[in-house]
């Protein structure tokens, strides 16, 4: 990969309570929450949480919706059309997360073998859902 190539900057996630969303990421997941502070005063519009040094997750509350009228259509498909987001994690972060999301009672789904993602064959993944029901996918391919 080059400099200049294409990269993922952000994922839109609609989330009824996005404070408890950014818990959420922060303790099950693992994530680095940011302007949690901010939204919570009114000064930002929604948190994020940091996935890696290129790439967040924006939580936005589901008023905001109506404002995704810059699109047609895009107001009524909030929270609809992606079927799921996949994390690629190393084995130990793979472990440590399925770890903290069972403490904290979220259903998984079972371990898939050997499927298809962006780096060839990934070796385990499981399936779970956010609070809001965003759908997401651990792998680790090692």
């Amino acid at each position: 990969m080059t400099d200049n190539s294409a990269r993922l900057d952000h994922v839109v996630l609609w989330v009824r309570d996005p404070v408890a969303s950014a818990d959420f990421y922060e303790k099950a997941v693992g994530l680095e929450p940011l302007r949690v502070t901010e939204f919570a005063a009114g000064k930002a519009s929604f948190p994020s949480v940091r996935l890696n040094g290129e790439t967040i997750f924006d939580l936005a509350p589901l008023p905001l919706a109506e404002y995704m009228n810059v699109v047609p259509g895009g107001a009524e498909s909030a929270g609809h059309p992606v079927n799921h987001v996949c994390l690629s994690l190393t084995g130990p972060e793979f472990e440590a997360l399925r770890a903290r999301l069972e403490e904290r009672s979220v259903p998984l789904s079972g371990f898939s073998y050997d499927s298809y993602g962006a780096r060839g064959m990934a070796k385990r993944s499981f399936y779970f859902r956010d609070p809001d029901g965003n759908v997401f996918e651990a792998r680790h391919y090692e």
